[in-house]
């Protein structure tokens, strides 16, 4: 592949994505440095608004995985990708409205303690260690992508890229914590749109305009979005988008540390609800651009396939081929689609640090070191940080020995089904409260090895090539015709499973995971006896049978399995936290003495927290 280098502008756009996250974490560190506690560096003193967050969220979860893999798997198997909005909006309504609630209003920092909070501390701390696994391999990927994408644009060293990448994550994630991670991915989700953007128009120019673009793609057959076919073996189609997605989706939304944790930031339940909703919003577009850009690229590639001509040596190359190609008389515009893939890679990199160094200090810190004053913990918190982000930098390398950008992740991230152990306990909760909490961690055991056995037996033994297989690419009026084609290497025997259990969809990995932990849990908890629903505190359980208005009490009374939620209701907990949050207030500004404190409902007179919102956050 011929590399064309950057120009001076390329360079000044570029660098003005790092110049500038870095400015934020800067000004951060400045700005709040007289709140030196470990609290306001790890969730930004719970006050954080609706809108950053919701910016935040999006620009996160849409890595340069998505900015790249994502165009060149439409490209090359249509554009059954757009049907992911079907489960992102599944996977936002069931996060809003059945796991946020519990978190909110349990006053937890880490996800992990309402493991022990729920179980015990061992279920906690087993899923504690396998997030902060996933979460570091996950984010070796996320690394390499872009550097990716920036060395074969402009043929800059690849890992002088990664530790770029890696050192301005680290540094502002370290300087400013959370409120500096949130306010910069809402910069650079703005420069992943604008950078899609541009694409989109150029490349609908030199398509002939937009309608083009749309009769060239149905042309090729790039149109039919929708396959209902159900063979699980598929690697798109409706339903494994739209279940195993909304799996896979719910895990990383639904549990996950780094989302929930900018939640629980905001000041109010009802802004974290809206960050979430408008971040589907952000989703949505994210989704529909990339989708988009993988159409037009198609149609500027329709008659000459630069993978098949040999132009590049891998899909993953596409994109940025592409973009060199329609920018090459446009100085800087090249260098806004890298800072584009950076933006995506920056926000999610920045947001694992942050969320690795909370439940590191959360789960395992404050449990070893109970009594830390403030500005320890807030030193600990920022040497976590960097910690981290030595870590997810070096597993960048790790990264480069993999396949395909948007595989990768699929696999490596959604393996770990730890996050099924919540969704066991709040999806099913109607059941799983009857249960002992032996059957979470031999439900947990059992999902891991499930989702592995089948992860790593399709990395041996592929999906034969029928479920697999691209679309048609011309090479017709490609100038080179010297092509070679390669064939993987052909297994003179595969084992029985090879072609059903290691072929499965890569989307239904987690389903696979949470299906396995939900099994052996309701064993192992059948055979060691049940628990009684009494003694479980409705705090702690979200039912899904009340989201069904349609219901009658009665089958909603039934389905809480003895939980006793009608005697203390969600507004009871809400009414009772701001009772004693504006007696204790109150109380503290007219200077009243800890006798006088003691007779506000509620309060603990033995309880030496410093804050009056830790003492209410529980309600």
């Amino acid at each position: 592949m011929e590399v064309k280098n950057f120009e001076a502008w390329d360079y000044v756009v570029f660098a003005g994505l790092f110049v500038i996250s870095s400015g934020i974490g800067v000004f951060f560190a400045i700005k709040e440095r007289k709140k030196a506690t470990s609290r306001e560096f790890l969730v930004g003193g719970r006050q954080m608004s609706f809108g950053p967050v919701a910016l935040s969220l999006t620009a996160s979860f849409m890595s340069a995985v998505t900015v790249l893999g994502t165009p060149a798997e439409v490209y090359r198997f249509g554009a059954s990708f757009l049907l992911f909005i079907i489960s992102y909006a599944f996977v936002v309504l069931f996060t809003s409205e059945l796991f946020l609630p519990v978190f909110y209003r349990s006053g937890i920092t880490s996800t992990y303690e309402y493991l022990q909070l729920r179980f015990n501390k061992i279920v906690r701390y087993a899923a504690t260690v396998i997030y902060i696994v996933q979460t570091i391999l996950y984010t070796g990927v996320v690394v390499y992508a872009p550097a990716l994408a920036l060395n074969q644009v402009t043929g800059f060293d690849l890992w002088g890229s990664v530790f770029a990448t890696g050192i301005v994550c680290t540094f502002y994630c370290s300087l400013g914590g959370l409120k500096a991670v949130v306010w910069t991915d809402a910069f650079q989700m703005v420069v992943m749109i604008v950078g899609f953007l541009t694409v989109l128009i150029q490349g609908s120019n030199h398509a002939g305009g937009f309608h083009n673009v749309l009769e060239h793609s149905r042309n090729g057959s790039r149109l039919n979005v929708v396959d209902f076919d159900v063979d699980p073996l598929r690697r798109h189609t409706f339903w494994t988008i739209t279940v195993g997605g909304t799996f896979t989706w719910l895990g990383i939304y639904g549990v996950n540390q780094s989302t929930i944790q900018r939640c629980i930031s905001c000041k109010t339940e009802k802004h974290a609800k809206l960050a979430l909703y408008f971040n589907l919003l952000g989703l949505w577009m994210i989704a529909v651009c990339a989708v988009f850009c993988g159409l037009i690229m198609y149609s500027n590639f329709k008659d000459c396939d630069p993978w098949t001509s040999g132009a590049i040596s891998a899909p993953d190359q596409l994109m940025p081929y592409f973009v060199m190609k329609i920018f090459d008389t446009m100085p800087g515009l090249p260098g806004l689609f890298v800072a584009c893939a950076f933006s995506g890679t920056l926000s999610t990199v920045a947001a694992s640090i942050n969320a690795l160094a909370t439940v590191t200090f959360e789960d395992f810190v404050k449990s070893c070191f109970p009594h830390l004053s403030d500005k320890k913990s807030t030193w600990i918190s920022k040497g976590l940080c960097l910690l981290f982000g030595i870590l997810c930098t070096s597993m960048a390398v790790v990264a480069s020995f993999m396949g395909s950008v948007v595989q990768v992740p699929g696999i490596v991230h959604y393996i770990t089904p730890y996050t099924n152990i919540f969704a066991k306990k709040l999806c099913l909760i109607s059941y799983y409260v009857l249960f002992f909490s032996k059957g979470a961690l031999g439900g947990l055991i059992a999902g891991i090895t499930l989702s592995f056995w089948v992860a790593i037996g399709s990395f041996i033994y592929p999906a034969p090539v029928s479920k697999t297989l691209p679309l048609p690419l011309s090479i017709e009026q490609c100038v080179q015709t010297n092509i070679t084609a390669t064939v993987g290497p052909q297994l003179s025997s595969r084992p029985a499973l090879a072609d059903t259990w290691y072929s499965l969809s890569y989307l239904y990995f987690s389903a696979v995971g949470f299906l396995g932990c939900v099994a052996a849990g309701l064993i192992i908890s059948f055979l060691t006896g049940k628990q009684r629903g009494e003694d479980v505190d409705p705090l702690l359980i979200r039912p899904v049978c009340n989201l069904f208005c349609f219901w009658s009490k009665k089958c909603k009374t039934l389905c809480w399995c003895g939980v006793q939620h009608e005697q203390k209701t969600e507004q009871d907990y809400l009414d009772s936290g701001n009772a004693r949050k504006q007696g204790v207030e109150s109380a503290l500004q007219n200077g009243l003495k800890q006798e006088s404190l003691a007779q506000i409902p509620g309060y603990n007179p033995e309880d030496k927290s410093n804050s009056v919102k830790e003492k209410t956050t529980h309600f």
